[in-house]
Order: C-alpha cells, then structure tokens, then sequence
C-alpha cells in the first residue's frame, strides 16, 4: 500500500512546461545576482590596472602601500620607502587615492 501512494505522488506532479519554466528562472536568477556582477567588476579591475602609471600610489593584496617606479607589461617596480621591488599587476587591488566606499558610511 506504501508503494501505491509513493507512485501515485510521483504521477501528479507539476506540467513539464512548468518545471522548465522554473529551472529557467532559477538560472536567469544565478546568472543576474552572482555572474554577471563578477564580470562587470573583472572589467572593471582590468581598466584600472591598465591605467597604472609611475608615480601613482597603490594598495597590494598583501595590504602594503607602495608607489609605482616604473610600469612593464606585466610587471610593476614599486618603491616601498627606500626599496625598489618588482611585483605582478595583478598584486594591485586599488589605488590608494581612490574613495574606498565601504569606509565612507559612518559606523
């Protein structure tokens, strides 16, 4: 008798049409909230790194502040007081005269 109902649930499901209807909404949903914002800020990131020039002052991903000395292709040289050091692009995360807007909300 447990079996019968068990197959007899299964039967009476929802239409297909609207199974695919959810399943698509659920991915347009995935693609909008998660995706799509990470690739706005990806582009966003590749702009800024691709403006770097000498003298201008970033923040590493290790969270050292550090002056631009020269800029190669893939590479930057980085003054850090009286050092020079040579570091990837991509150690950059921001620039350090850039308004960091998560701080500017009071607490």
């Amino acid at each position: 008798m447990f079996e019968f109902a068990l197959f007899q649930s299964a039967a009476g499901g929802p239409p297909a049409a609207m199974q695919f209807l959810l399943f698509g909404g659920m991915a347009a949903l995935f693609y909008f909230l998660l995706i799509r914002p990470q690739q706005k800020a990806r582009k966003e990131m590749e702009a800024r790194l691709s403006t770097l020039k000498s003298g201008d002052e970033v923040i590493l991903s290790s969270g050292l502040y550090a002056t631009i000395d020269r800029v190669e292709e893939k590479f930057l040289w980085l003054k850090l007081g009286n050092t020079t050091v040579k570091a990837k692009r991509h150690a950059v995360v921001a620039l350090a005269s850039e308004p960091d807007s998560k701080s500017d909300s009071p607490s």
